[in-house]
C-alpha cells in the first residue's frame, strides 16, 4: 500500500494558488493596459487551453536540467517555453476578437446607423461628424466640438447632449474628453458578430 506524502496537499494547494494569482495578475495587467472594457479576456484563451496552461506552469517550477538551462535554481527554458504559450494565447484571443468585431467596417456600421436616427429625427444634423471623430481619436476634448461640427457652439452642444443621453458618448465629469462607448442597445447594429440575433429596441 502506498503511504501519500505528507507534503502533497500543500504542494497542491500552492500549484492552485500560483495558477490562479498569475491568471488574475495577467487578466488585470492587459485589462488595465489595453483599456477594452472587459471585451476582450485572456481568460478565455487559458480555459480552452487549460491543460497546456496548468502543464506549463507546473513546469516552471521544475529545476534547471543542466548548466545550459539558465543560471537559476528553475529551469529557464520552462519559464521561456511558457511565455511562448503565453504570448500565443493573447494573440489567439486578439484574432478571435477581430473576427467578431470586425474593425475594418466598423465606422460603415456606425455612420449607417447615425444616418438613419437623422433622417428620422432622433439625432441632430452633423452627428456623423463627431462619431468619427471620436472613433479615430479614441477620445475628443470639448474644446475641438464646435470647430468639428462647424455650426457654433449651440449645435455641438445638441449633438453631444443627444449622444451621451442615447448612451453613445461617455465621460468621466462634465468637462472630461468624450469616449465613445458601445450601449447594449446598439449592439446588433455595431458588432453584430459579438451578439448575434439581438435587435436594437425601437426608439432606443
Amino acid at each position: 500500500m502506498k503511504v501519500p506524502c505528507a507534503g502533497a496537499p500543500r504542494a497542491a494547494k500552492r500549484y492552485v494558488k500560483s495558477t490562479h494569482v498569475a491568471r488574475l495578475m495577467s487578466h488585470a495587467m492587459l485589462l488595465d493596459l489595453l483599456n477594452t472594457g472587459a471585451l476582450w479576456s485572456l481568460s478565455r484563451g487559458l480555459a480552452r487551453n487549460v491543460s497546456d496552461y496548468k502543464s506549463h506552469l507546473a513546469a516552471c517550477d521544475q529545476p534547471r536540467r543542466n548548466d545550459l538551462d539558465g543560471r537559476g535554481h528553475l529551469s529557464e527554458e520552462n519559464l521561456v517555453a511558457f511565455t511562448r504559450f503565453f504570448l500565443a494565447t493573447c494573440v489567439d484571443q486578439v484574432r478571435f476578437m477581430e473576427e467578431l468585431m470586425q474593425p475594418d467596417t466598423l465606422r460603415t456600421r456606425i455612420q449607417l446607423w447615425a444616418e438613419e436616427e437623422i433622417r428620422m429625427g432622433r439625432l441632430p444634423e452633423r452627428t456623423q461628424t463627431i462619431l468619427e471623430a471620436v472613433l479615430y481619436r479614441g477620445e475628443l476634448p470639448r474644446a475641438d466640438i464646435a470647430a468639428i461640427v462647424g455650426r457654433g457652439e449651440r449645435q455641438a452642444r445638441r449633438v453631444v447632449s443627444a449622444l451621451v443621453e442615447r448612451g453613445v458618448l461617455t465621460s468621466a465629469s462634465s468637462r472630461a474628453p468624450l469616449q465613445l462607448a458601445f450601449p447594449a442597445a446598439l449592439v446588433s447594429r455595431w458588432l453584430p458578430g459579438l451578439f448575434p440575433g439581438k435587435a436594437e429596441r425601437p426608439g432606443r
